[in-house]
């Protein structure tokens, strides 16, 4: 969804096309198909759910036909991971290429053991240190907990985000907050869990054992058989530099 002198331009197709995703159940068949697929348009054509669907119907409201109610709907299902993972922006990742993910993205490492070795920052730590005390949050509440805000520490949305593309941490769900009285209001906010806690761990980190460069080039491998036209310098942008 580029911005283009000054006006946001949503691409996608006629509802009639060949290529058209018309409910969200057809939008989870097609991710788990291809593995992985960013939300918004980006560098590689094609390689978004925004150019598979009709950009009319975007935040209609309507969640049969709102791709971006299907995100939550999807985020809350247990088989897609849905969080910012490509350039730092918002997609999916099936549980069968998660592993692939987290290999890559982690070099290996367990949160705990980055920071043992001092390649984690403190703000991450602060962050991941609240997601062991609970299996899912709001992410209004991980903030307060973790200690951000105008008197604590600053660029909670920064490492959130590079948690999500570190794969440590994902979006769950999306949820009002309620009221003492136990009334929701508001818009939906995210729920933040770790991916060990949907997935489980051994899944997660079952492919601990392959050289994370190797992960990384069935990564950009897999991206060139689903989408030829991709060139490396497109896929080092959208998935990370160390694959190629």
């Amino acid at each position: 969804m580029p911005n283009e002198n000054g006006v946001w331009v949503m691409y996608g197709v006629e509802w009639d096309d060949p290529e058209c995703l018309h409910t969200v159940d057809e939008a989870i068949e097609y991710i788990n198909e291809i593995g992985f697929l960013p939300l918004f348009k980006n560098e590689i054509p094609g390689f978004s759910l925004e150019e598979r669907t009709v950009p009319e119907y975007w935040w209609s409201g309507n969640s049969t036909l709102d791709p971006w109610e299907w995100r939550e709907i999807i985020a809350r299902g247990s088989d897609i991971a849905y969080g910012k993972f490509f350039n730092k922006k918002a997609g999916f990742i099936s549980k069968e290429w998660f592993p692939y993910f987290a290999n890559y993205r982690r070099d290996g490492y367990d949160f705990d053991a980055l920071w043992d070795d001092e390649k984690a920052s403190r703000r991450l730590k602060k962050i991941m240190d609240v997601l062991e005390t609970c299996d899912e949050i709001y992410s209004s509440e991980l903030k307060k907990k973790a200690g951000f805000g105008k008197e604590g520490e600053k660029g909670f949305d920064g490492a959130v985000t590079d948690l999500q593309m570190m794969t440590y941490l994902t979006v769950f769900d999306f949820r009002q907050r309620k009221n003492k009285k136990g009334e929701a209001y508001g818009w939906p906010i995210a729920i933040y869990t770790k991916p060990e806690n949907i997935y489980g761990r051994e899944h997660v980190t079952s492919l601990y054992t392959m050289d994370p460069e190797e992960s990384g080039k069935a990564i950009a491998k897999h991206i060139m058989e689903v989408y030829p036209i991709a060139t490396a310098a497109q896929i080092r942008k959208i998935v990370g530099g160390r694959m190629l």
